[in-house]
């Protein structure tokens, strides 16, 4: 029966479905995260009877035919780049983005990766980096005898010295993409440039269609958490009928079987 394989696809789309919301409820106090959602789509249907064709030869054409679907699959996991709220640190090396942009990181091998995460601090060597310690691009070095860091909204980052005036130390820059969701997650809040994102426009923070920098906030996770716990309800709900129609179609078929036999 058809009906068994068509249930199954409904089963292992809501099983996804739970995976993706179970990541991010898991990721709720994930600095910079963004929630993601994934997209279903229909599969191909089965023609019983074509519309439009005549009902015998010369007579007036079928209104409506009988088409019968096979089914559902996962379309995409779409993340949903919506801006978080912005959580007050205190910490100076903290910068949030508050509007559109990501940070530029340099990767491992030099690769250039992007974040929205802004929890920075230095290295040995005074640099500023991110938590796993790759480099923020362009590269930012602080002295040692800086005793402020001072990062404004437009992102030029300067050193407070002690009976000095304020050093520029450099300008941090974002960039924008044509299509955000088409970014490849790369984990520990770094994504990578694909051909479906486009590439990178940079760009100085408070420029038209770029957003400002905040220093001594972070960006907070855009996830919310009664709205993910609704959408579990639900899917669990579809997955149990999913059930329920494989429990009814295996009954019929039992039917069928024994009348046979």
């Amino acid at each position: 029966m058809r009906a068994l394989a068509i249930a199954a696809t409904g089963m292992n789309a809501q099983q996804t479905n739970v995976e993706v919301i179970a990541n991010n409820i898991a990721n709720i106090n994930t600095t910079g995260f963004k929630r993601a959602r994934a997209e279903f789509t229909d599969l191909l249907y089965q023609i019983e009877r074509m519309q439009g064709v005549p009902a015998r030869g010369g007579e007036n054409v079928v209104p409506e035919g009988a088409q019968i679907g096979l089914g559902v699959r996962t379309a995409a996991v779409r993340n949903v780049h919506l801006q978080g709220a912005l959580d007050q640190t205190g910490n100076q090396l903290d910068v949030a983005i508050n509007g559109k942009g990501w940070f530029q990181i340099e990767g491992p091998g030099g690769e250039t990766l992007y974040t929205r995460n802004g929890a920075f601090n230095k290295n040995d060597e005074g640099q500023l980096v991110t938590l796993d310690g790759f480099q923020v691009d362009p590269a930012i070095n602080v002295p040692i005898e800086a005793i402020e860091v001072i990062i404004n909204e437009s992102g030029q980052v300067f050193a407070r010295l002690d009976g000095q005036e304020d050093q520029e130390l450099g300008q941090l820059t974002l960039v924008n993409f044509a299509n955000e969701p088409g970014l490849s997650a790369q984990g520990g809040g770094l994504f990578r440039e694909t051909l479906a994102s486009g590439a990178p426009v940079a760009g100085v923070p408070g420029d038209p269609s770029y957003g400002t920098l905040r220093q001594g906030y972070l960006e907070d996770s855009n996830v919310d958490p009664v709205r993910e716990i609704s959408e579990l309800i639900s899917a669990q709900r579809a997955y149990e009928m999913n059930s329920k129609v494989i429990q009814a179609a295996d009954e019929m078929a039992g039917t069928v079987s024994k009348g046979i036999r």
